[in-house]
């Protein structure tokens, strides 16, 4: 079975937003009368999109907020990270180069749980917006990560765009988490994990492990689809 699609994660895989993504969670959170700590940010709510941690932590700090509050929540959050994002340095050291390398080889698509708008607005600051045929955000599917949707969706517009035909057995994942990495199984895709966001011995849910992009080569991935 040949190779077809990479399909990478993007926040904590291609951009180091996290820090800025909890950042402005915290800010806005703190706006309405609650507060979100940075463990709890990193080992249970990073996978959630915005909608997801603002229910959580509101639920947590035993603050109901209705569909509309958190709607503003998310609409302030977006612009408050907008103003945090710097055009260059947000990307992690070897994403050109990888990026450029997959291109050569491969359909290039994006799954994550951020705003389709933010990913947009960061990969064309970059200059890397042509490279991907695909971008699939958090308002794209029903459910986020850890559900299958967000990678489910990434193939089947794959499919539609340019590769009849594709099964998600031709798909690679590339991730840098246990949610991402339980989505991407659960949607039939073969999985890499980078550890920028956590050590390796909490991704063992990939079929390997890299430290960094620059460890990424198309014929390793082409490997997991043979």
């Amino acid at each position: 079975m040949p190779l077809r699609a990479i399909v990478f994660d993007f926040d904590g895989v291609l951009a180091d937003t996290e820090p800025l993504h909890l950042k402005a969670a915290q800010r806005v959170l703190g706006e309405v009368g609650l507060s979100l700590a940075e463990t709890d940010y990193y080992d249970r709510f990073l996978g959630f999109d915005d909608v997801g941690l603002f229910r959580a932590v509101a639920a947590q700090g035993n603050l109901p907020l209705d569909a509309v509050a958190v709607r503003d929540l998310v609409v302030r959050k977006a612009q408050v990270l907008e103003s945090l994002i710097d055009d260059g340095s947000v990307l992690f050291a070897g994403v050109r180069e990888c990026v450029a390398r997959c291109a050569a080889r491969s359909t290039l698509a994006i799954a994550s749980g951020a705003l389709g708008r933010e990913i947009d607005m960061i990969l064309r600051r970059t200059g890397l917006r042509e490279a991907f045929q695909v971008i699939v955000g958090a308002e794209d599917t029903p459910q986020s990560k850890p559900a299958p949707d967000p990678y489910v969706r990434a193939v089947e517009l794959l499919r539609a765009a340019s590769l009849a035909g594709l099964q998600p057995r031709e798909c690679v994942a590339i991730e840098d988490s246990r949610w991402g990495l339980q989505s991407a199984r659960a949607a039939g895709l073969r999985c890499v994990a980078v550890a920028h966001t956590y050590p390796a011995e909490a991704l063992r849910e990939a079929d390997f492990v890299v430290a960094t992009l620059a460890d990424i080569t198309v014929e390793r991935l082409q490997q997991l689809c043979a």
